[in-house]
């Protein structure tokens, strides 16, 4: 008996492998522009990095991620070719946030078998967003782990880097008195908080199959929706308003309060008023469904907002329009203030940073 025949048995198809990466290979060259060296199928990417010449002080921001249990609906719906780009959105949109161009990426898929067809579908996924957001997709791994994980199960992560001027770094030391935080709409849940939402379905008895009139789909279709990427319509406004915005949060796990603290600096805080946005329907049906309030799923939904930038007041306007010219929905939803307060009821700093404060106040409109 060969050693490959022996491996086989043992549940690892390599030649499926090879398959998936034929299957994959067209979609990843698309994300290939001169600086990506050597094509697909090398043991590391290479990438030209000759163009960091004409910075005078470059920054390597780096980034990586996973899509979380959302992968457990994309195989309850056997609905694959939508979960690359939410991996994607959460690890480039982590790199814009301090005002870095993403670069390059690189992908890892671990599956209990390995289905052509269906790490294709995702790989493609990944390849679609990683074009869309100028980001060359340099390498990847396809892993097989037979006993570990079911047939039909996958888990998927990525990281990616990109470059900024030391001199354009976005972040809380930039924040001014009186700045106005711009929000922007979410796609929907995007990759955050879906353990949740499996524990609201799984308690009221529904499948990802079952119809909602509420929601004009099947919950799965709904939950799937991929997430939003901010990055190009970041990097336009910024480079058509040099110095406007001061600091960006993307709204990840934690909620609103959360990652908006994370990027005040100490001292300063800000009220996000909840009427300044109507709350989609997705977020009002699953917290009905859960007899949950809104107020209650904030640390773990988005809630319709999805990023939030900090600028200056008077050129709030201007970015805002140039954000809506690029396809984001736009509206300012707080001040940033600087001074002594209580802050009973805000969210002070996140995830070990000391950062400002911030409370979310009044009622969503209806």
């Amino acid at each position: 008996m060969s050693e490959k025949s022996a491996y086989a048995i043992s549940g690892v198809d390599t030649h499926a492998g090879d398959l998936a990466v034929k299957l994959m290979k067209e979609a990843v060259s698309r994300t290939h522009g001169p600086e990506v060296v050597g094509g697909v199928g090398g043991f590391a990417g290479l990438f030209d990095a000759s163009a960091l010449l004409r910075y005078k002080r470059p920054l390597l921001a780096s980034a990586t991620d996973g899509v979380g249990t959302k992968v457990a609906i994309a195989q309850a719906m056997d609905k694959h070719d939508t979960i690359g780009q939410d991996l994607v959105a959460m690890i480039v949109d982590d790199i814009v946030v301090v005002g870095a161009k993403p670069l390059a990426m690189t992908d890892y898929i671990a599956c209990g078998k390995l289905v052509p067809e269906r790490i294709a579908d995702i790989v493609r996924g990944i390849a679609n967003a990683c074009a869309a957001t100028g980001t060359a997709l340099v390498g990847g791994e396809t892993a097989e782990h037979p006993g570990l994980l079911g047939i039909d199960e996958y888990d998927v992560a990525g990281a990616a880097f990109g470059v900024v001027e030391a001199a354009d770094v976005l972040g809380p030391e930039l924040v001014r008195d009186g700045d106005v935080i711009l929000a922007m709409a979410a796609s929907g849940l995007h990759s955050n908080g879906f353990s949740l939402v499996r524990h609201i379905m799984a308690e009221c008895g529904l499948t990802y199959h079952t119809h909602s009139a509420e929601l004009g789909a099947t919950y799965g279709e709904a939950l799937l929706e991929p997430t939003m990427l901010y990055t190009s319509p970041l990097l336009a406004a910024i480079a058509a308003h040099p110095g406007a915005i001061h600091a960006l949060s993307h709204i990840t796990g934690g909620g609103i309060a959360a990652n908006l603290a994370r990027v005040l600096p100490q001292g300063m805080w800000a009220e996000v008023d909840r009427a300044t946005w109507q709350v989609p329907t997705v977020f009002t049906h699953l917290a009905e469904l859960g007899g949950h309030s809104l107020a209650a799923v904030e640390g773990a939904w988005n809630l319709g907002m999805g990023m939030a930038a900090v600028v200056a007041a008077e050129q709030a306007d201007a970015v805002a329009a140039t954000l809506r010219v690029h396809g984001l929905e736009v509206w300012e939803a707080a001040r940033v203030v600087r001074g002594e307060r209580d802050l009973t009821g805000f969210e002070v700093g996140a995830k070990g940073v000391d950062g400002g404060a911030v409370r979310l106040v009044g009622e969503y409109r209806q």
